[in-house]
């Protein structure tokens, strides 16, 4: 009842105001003026519906009862729901006729010049005062109806934008999901076929033998999940804190394969740069993606990880820290001091020989996501990865990141 209430009264008070107007000016004694003016001021109840066909009745009101209310209103209401210029000139003029011309016509005095030109005055603001607040009140309304348009628009902008960071962080997770997840399983199902081999009592070797099948489900399922996942969305930068170039020693130290670490860098090559952790993270994948690749393709092959700074010249070699030992790894060289000037690259380098004919495979099934996802980190991070088989039947993986520009060091004394 509260929503409807005010719709009629925007409906009935222009009437009632019509009426009045007729009642003030003709007085309440029935003749033409009187009855001229009351049929205008009742035909505004049809005003929404016939807007011109209302103003063109009301227009005797003001020609012969003198009344303004209802042909004023009429004519507003042309304006609010016919904005054609030609027609609300047209209007404008018949309105401004009927109130300048005299009734009856023959009262009409050329002569009084003042008298008329006030008369012309004051029909023409009558005629045009109504078609402004007219078409003021429809492009209030247009205003309005585009503000909300552009509200849902944002709305849905805004709803689109969280699917692609839904989309995006499900990108991430595939990545994160086939780094952390495959690396630990096919460690696993290798420690099982260990332990398949060399183990008397048969229950162990039986369990041993589950763990590796169990072992090589769980990749397979995880490879389509993470085909599933990457197809969902893009790639954005890292959410969530991962390992760094610390950690490459305990990662080497439990992938069971005969590793030389080297590790080639000044730390100068990560200070500065906002996205060091993020190079870190990819460095750390790099190799543990590489190694995953080694069990599985390339069982009882020697390997050799070796991380090393360079300018982007190309000239390897910084101002280094001693290289940690892998299983069976040599210990890292001291980097020579003097590394070009200019903007660092950070290098890692995980190269295989041939696989050892003796050694069994443990037929892990891969999905073939690991290098793009290894190529796509490199990429985001401005850098660039090489994968490739080697003549002797090994295999390169080798990537390029940025690294910092060094600061200035003083001289030596």
């Amino acid at each position: 009842m509260s929503v409807r209430a005010p719709r009629w009264a925007s409906l009935v008070v222009p009437v009632a105001l019509a009426v009045a107007d007729a009642l003030l000016v003709n007085g309440v004694t029935p003749g033409l003026e009187l009855n001229v003016s009351l049929v205008a001021a009742a035909a505004l109840l049809l005003r929404r519906r016939l807007p011109l066909t209302v103003f063109l009745v009301t227009l005797p009101g003001i020609l012969i009862g003198y009344v303004w209310f209802a042909p004023m209103i009429a004519l507003y209401t042309v304006a609010v729901r016919r904005p054609d210029r030609r027609l609300l000139a047209f209007s404008a003029l018949l309105l401004a006729i009927a109130h300048f011309v005299p009734w009856p016509v023959s009262d009409f005095e050329p002569t009084a010049y003042r008298e008329n030109t006030l008369t012309l005055i004051d029909a023409s603001v009558t005629s045009v005062g109504p078609i402004a607040l007219g078409l003021l009140v429809r492009t209030r309304g247009e205003l309005a109806a585009r503000v909300e348009e552009l509200t849902r628009s944002r709305r849905h902008a805004d709803e689109l934008l969280a699917q692609q960071v839904l989309s995006t962080e499900r990108a991430r997770l595939a990545r994160e999901m086939h780094d952390v997840v495959a690396h630990q399983v096919s460690l696993i199902s290798l420690q099982a076929g260990a332990v398949l081999i060399s183990a008397e009592d048969g229950g162990a070797r039986e369990g041993a033998r589950t763990i590796r099948e169990l072992s090589v489900r769980t990749l397979d399922e995880l490879r389509h999940m993470v085909g599933v996942l990457r197809a969902a969305g893009g790639d954005l930068e890292e959410l969530t804190p991962q390992p760094c170039l610390a950690d490459l020693p305990r990662l080497i130290e439990l992938s069971a394969l005969d590793v030389d670490y080297e590790a080639d860098y000044g730390e100068g090559v990560l200070e500065g740069l906002g996205q060091s952790e993020a190079v870190e993270r990819a460095v750390f994948r790099i190799v543990q993606e590489a190694l995953t690749n080694v069990r599985k393709h390339a069982p009882g092959a020697r390997v050799r990880v070796r991380v090393s700074e360079a300018d982007a010249s190309g000239t390897a070699g910084a101002s280094g820290t001693a290289g940690a030992s892998g299983t069976a790894g040599a210990s890292g060289t001291a980097g020579a001091s003097g590394a070009g000037e200019g903007v660092r690259e950070l290098r890692v380098e995980v190269r295989n020989g041939a696989p050892d004919a003796t050694a069994s495979a443990p037929e892990l099934p891969g999905g073939g996501h690991g290098l793009i996802g290894l190529r796509e980190r490199a990429q985001l991070l401005g850098g660039t990865l090489e994968a490739r088989p080697l003549p002797d039947g090994g295999f390169l993986v080798r990537a390029t990141l940025p690294g910092a520009t060094p600061a200035p060091r003083a001289a030596d004394t």
